[in-house]
């Protein structure tokens, strides 16, 4: 009983507005504000990345990856490059894992740090796949797809965040996984100012069936967790993962030239993903 207070608590106060981010997002979060602003500069982007040097890294990680570094581009060695050949959108989605990665960062509990780690490197991948999945299958703009990849386990992110204040919180999946979980990804979104086309795709991923043949914006990411090679260590509704999965499986069968699309993807996204791990 004690357990099931604390989530209503928790989902009461993402219900009017009080969430309880980490202090050490509030960089990353100027970043955004940065990149977001339509009279911004290189120099001061190039100024603001430089003064965080994980992010820094992530950038000129990513920018050497498969996915950005084609045709034979030299190495990117530094920040000004990796801006140029990444675009403001891209680091974007880079600032946004920054966020969401911070919600695990200060877990003390050894266990839940363990599944923090797991569900990042799990969302890294799905975000990587969703890229370019997107791109290759589903026809929707890349830079969307990699920027909802990366938010769609936001409310997970928090709960393991919120747990280890709590313990025991989230010993019981049926307690919150649902509408209760649903209300937390949204609450959390709004405050990122996710736009709302992007939060409506993740908050109907939970039981959603992929379209055949998939389309939009919530089938890539659909797509992009069944291919996923890294398991999330969040419980899921056994039942809509058989279902959807089988309608996939079949598709991809059916089709091979979509078969191949996808092993090519899978291939690039694992140097994307290494990217957004470093």
């Amino acid at each position: 009983m004690e357990k099931l207070k604390d989530f209503a608590q928790i989902v009461s106060e993402a219900q009017r507005g009080e969430l309880v981010f980490p202090t050490s997002v509030n960089a990353a979060l100027s970043l955004q504000m940065t990149l977001a602003d339509p009279d911004c500069h290189d120099e001061n982007v190039i100024r603001k990345l430089l003064a965080e040097p994980i992010l820094a890294a992530r950038a000129v990680a990513l920018a050497n990856s498969a996915v950005f570094r084609s045709n034979g581009a030299a190495l990117a060695t530094g920040v000004r490059t990796a801006v140029m050949r990444l675009g403001y959108r891209n680091l974007y989605s880079l600032t946004a894992a920054m966020v969401v990665r911070q919600f695990g960062a200060r877990i003390r509990d050894p266990q839940l740090r363990i599944r923090a780690e797991q569900l990042w490197k799990y969302t890294a991948h799905v975000a990587a796949l969703a890229y370019v999945i997107a791109g290759r299958i589903t026809r929707v703009e890349p830079d969307t797809a990699l920027f909802a990849g990366i938010m769609h386990e936001v409310g997970g992110f928090y709960l393991l965040g919120r747990a280890d204040a709590i313990p025991g919180l989230l010993d019981d999946p049926e307690d919150w996984m649902g509408a209760a979980q649903e209300i937390i990804a949204r609450e959390i979104m709004k405050k990122l100012q996710v736009p709302e086309p992007v939060a409506l795709a993740i908050v109907s991923l939970r039981g959603g069936a992929v379209g055949i043949p998939p389309e939009g914006l919530r089938d890539t990411l659909l797509v992009a967790r069944y291919l996923c090679p890294v398991p999330s260590p969040l419980p899921q509704p056994q039942d809509h993962v058989l279902a959807r999965t089988a309608a996939l499986a079949s598709y991809i069968e059916e089709h091979p030239q979509v078969a191949a699309l996808l092993d090519e993807a899978a291939g690039q996204a694992k140097s994307m993903s290494a990217a957004l791990l470093v």
